[in-house]
């Protein structure tokens, strides 16, 4: 059963089926070459920007929940890219570091994708910026999408930082 849409519908739909696929072939492309997914990628990232950090805190700062950051690290332990070490002076604290060869990783890890879409957007005048914004949120909101573990990273290497205007 075909159903009929109107235009803005249709190209509403093609838009965001076009910005699916672009970090959908991009992620493909990392997973191809360096064997990693992206949220992998972004916790390497966190993990490279910091001496070491608890689980928790790594959850907090790639913004995805716990038990997925757990789920994550474990298999970066399995590629030796990162370490757990207990705590000395806390033993319930577990802390993890990333290895010399997860730096390495890093360092042969592209960015292009967000680095891209970043320099982009910052071009544009506030009022376009904040139009994108709210018309991208309301999406969000009209999917009932609000509630999903998402990190405001496309890629590693890209820290986004928040101001509001």
């Amino acid at each position: 059963m075909n159903k009929v849409v109107n235009n803005y519908e249709y190209r509403i739909l093609i838009a965001i089926r076009r910005v699916i696929r672009s970090v959908d072939v991009y992620s493909r492309k990392i997973y191809a070459e360096l064997g990693l997914t992206t949220p992998q990628l972004l916790c390497l990232d966190a993990l490279g920007k910091s001496e070491h950090m608890i689980t928790k805190e790594l959850a907090r700062t790639v913004n995805l929940s716990e038990s997925t950051v757990i789920g994550i690290v474990d298999r970066l332990e399995a590629k030796q890219y990162v370490t757990r070490t207990r705590s000395q002076k806390d033993r319930r604290k577990v802390y993890l570091t990333l290895t010399e060869a997860g730096r390495g990783v890093l360092d042969e890890t592209p960015s292009l994708l967000q680095d891209k879409l970043s320099s982009s957007l910052v071009k544009l005048d506030v009022t376009e910026q904040n139009t994108i914004t709210q018309s991208l949120e309301r999406i969000v909101e009209l999917m009932e999408a609000d509630n999903l573990d998402a990190s405001p990273n496309l890629l590693p290497h890209a820290e986004v930082e928040i101001t509001n205007l």
